[in-house]
């Protein structure tokens, strides 16, 4: 008989498609903890999202309310979810959602007891891309210079400013390297039905891009820390394959951001290391990303972590991590029943 507590852990982000959502790399990890044993609650926007069909992975799924809904609709959900259920820790995966979650953070742990480990109003409001440029003014930290637009006529003004390429932003997702003017207007049209406004137009740095993935205390401790460099890239610019790389410099600069900000929670850091050997901070994510199971193939399950932060249990950081540990994404078809997928339409749970 294990003596290790069992939990019950519901996780977001279960679209495991061509741009995943790190929900199944989250789940992976919590399979591998080793200080505690787990039971996973799958909450999901879509009714396709596979990790709902995963029942490997996923023992239970509940669908939940789109962040547009609000927050009490979103708590009320929630509510339900853990009467049957009675979440420990929730792990919300996707940036557009975040807001609601950082907001509802203490009502979720006073009156239901589901913990969560995130970044505080500020920290999360201050990384957005439309403010980083600024932020990095405050924290000393290297960062192409940015601007929002809200029109066509600001898109052509501030790109022809800063010059070709220009990297033209979604405010939560995507991200197109421009060439042209065209193009640049293209992407914001592209862009901004999707995800609205306003975009953010960055200057272009040239160089390699490197990632990190890593966990703050919100003390100015960082529990851990993993590089990573892409290997192989979608045409979304999401990474199908990365190797973890040892990068000295990489990882003290990430303990600087973490000291000074005193960040909590999970992120993942982008960088552009230029032929000189800057870094240049492209984005700061405030939740993990979907490549975070390699933290745990290389020596740091800083999933677990997480939960163990929020449970209240004593973490100490971890500084060794495994170089030249590879991670590769595949697609894979799964047989399902159609009463499964009617299921979670229209009961919303499976």
């Amino acid at each position: 008989m294990s003596d290790k507590p069992k939990y019950t852990i519901a996780v977001t982000g279960l679209n495991a498609i061509d741009s995943p959502g790190p929900g199944i790399a989250v789940i992976k990890s919590l399979k591998e903890a080793q200080s505690f044993d787990v039971r996973i609650i799958g909450l999901s926007y879509e009714n396709l999202e596979p990790g709902v069909f995963m029942r490997h992975y996923v023992d239970k799924s509940y669908q939940v309310p789109f962040p547009g809904a609000g927050m009490e609709v979103l708590f009320e959900r929630l509510a339900y979810i853990n009467h049957i259920e009675q979440i420990d820790f929730l792990f919300p995966n996707f940036d557009a959602e975040l807001f609601n979650y950082i907001k509802l953070q203490d009502r979720l742990s006073q009156e239901l007891q589901i913990e969560m480990v995130l970044p505080t109003l500020e920290q999360f409001e201050a990384r957005h891309k439309v403010n980083l440029y600024e932020y990095g003014q405050k924290y000393d930290i290297k960062v192409p210079r940015s601007e929002m637009v809200f029109t066509e006529a600001d898109l052509s003004a501030t790109a022809k400013e800063m010059g070709f390429p220009a990297v033209i932003k979604g405010k939560f997702y995507d991200a197109y390297v421009a060439y042209t003017p065209d193009q640049a207007l293209n992407y914001f049209h592209k862009i901004s039905s999707k995800w609205g406004l306003p975009i953010i137009v960055q200057q272009y740095v040239y160089g390699t891009e490197v990632n990190v993935c890593g966990v703050g205390d919100g003390h100015g401790v960082t529990i851990g820390a993993v590089p990573m460099r892409k290997l192989y890239i979608t045409d979304k610019g999401k990474a199908w394959a990365g190797v973890s790389i040892d990068d000295e410099e990489l990882l003290e600069g990430t303990n600087k951001m973490v000291e000074r900000t005193k960040w909590r929670g999970p992120f993942e850091l982008e960088y552009m290391k230029t032929s000189e050997g800057d870094y240049y901070l492209l984005e700061i994510n405030p939740r993990f990303p979907a490549w975070c199971y390699l933290t745990t193939g290389a020596g740091q399950n800083q999933v677990e972590d997480l939960v163990n932060i929020g449970m209240g249990k004593k973490v100490e950081p971890k500084k060794e991590f495994a170089a030249g540990k590879m991670f590769v994404r595949y697609s894979e078809d799964m047989i399902v029943d159609l009463e499964e997928f009617e299921k979670i339409s229209t009961v919303g749970e499976l």
